[in-house]
């Protein structure tokens, strides 16, 4: 192979032999332009249903249709030749049953060219991801904080304080033990997300939860201040891209209102150039 020969993605297995290894470098990713950005830089992109909530204003990620998830799906897809995407499964579009959630699951793999897909519980969704293995679909499991179920959680609260520890140690369990390469925990006690990982076969990919998780991953518009309507604790803001934007959507207008723009330099004569 040369050693100008351009990396090739890596494959569900390739996240799975990480495992213990270099920590798993992730964000989210809804369009081309930022799908490009992180393409040298993230073993995989997740195409997340947050994508409600940070691009179309949804109040939650309950609203997310398989159609939106398509068409972002595709957009990162046109920005990535490095990163393995991920495409999340939208609620409603696997509770169901395993063959309601092989039939959105193979549609999204399908029109997206994603490698993967995540959904969303433990324990009572083991059998669901046992049988889209079986099927050659690779399953990322999320287990803790599971965004999809709020209304039942009771809001966006920490999971598995006290007894509830045990049950999402099982979760983790179940999740492994039904082939799901790779498994998210979010907003999990750091000392309950180090005892899953050590507990467990497969990566554990952190977001609220512990620096010895596998991996980390984050929403692409909290990292960069893009989306400011609310801040996790958990996140860490490497830019502050929403405020220089509207400093510079707030020049430009007082530009355009004074005249001062266009310029000169930024507008044509009637004379051609010279050749």
């Amino acid at each position: 192979m040369s050693a100008t020969a351009q990396k090739s993605a890596p494959l569900p297995d390739d996240i799975r032999a990480m495992k213990g290894g270099t920590p798993i470098v992730s964000l989210t990713a809804y369009t081309t332009p930022m799908a490009q950005m992180m393409d040298e830089h993230c073993d995989f992109v997740l195409v997340g249903d947050s994508v409600g909530m940070v691009l179309h204003g949804l109040p939650s990620t309950l609203g997310v249709t398989m159609e939106m998830m398509i068409l972002h799906g595709q957009a990162v897809a046109r920005g990535l030749s490095r990163a393995m995407m991920v495409v999340d499964m939208p609620f409603g579009s696997y509770e169901e049953s395993p063959a309601q959630a092989f039939r959105n699951a193979a549609k999204l793999m399908a029109e997206t060219g994603a490698a993967a897909v995540k959904l969303e519980g433990g324990r009572h969704m083991a059998e669901t991801i046992g049988f889209l293995v079986a099927r050659g679909v690779p399953v990322m499991a999320h287990i803790g904080l599971t965004p999809q179920s709020i209304n039942t959680l009771g809001g966006y609260k920490v999971q598995g304080r006290g007894a509830a520890s045990e049950a999402l140690v099982a979760d983790a369990r179940a999740v492994d033990q039904a082939g799901a390469f790779s498994v998210v925990l979010e907003k999990v006690p750091a000392t309950l997300a180090d005892e899953i990982t050590a507990a467990i076969s497969i990566p554990t990919i952190g977001i609220g939860a512990s620096a010895g998780c596998d991996g980390q991953i984050l929403v692409v518009d909290d990292m960069l201040g893009l989306f400011t309507a609310f801040k996790p604790k958990f996140v860490k803001r490497y830019g502050n891209l929403g405020a220089d934007g509207e400093a510079a959507i707030t020049a430009y207008a007082e530009e355009v209102r004074s005249r001062r723009f266009p310029a000169p330099e930024h507008v044509f004569s009637d004379k051609a150039p010279k050749a």
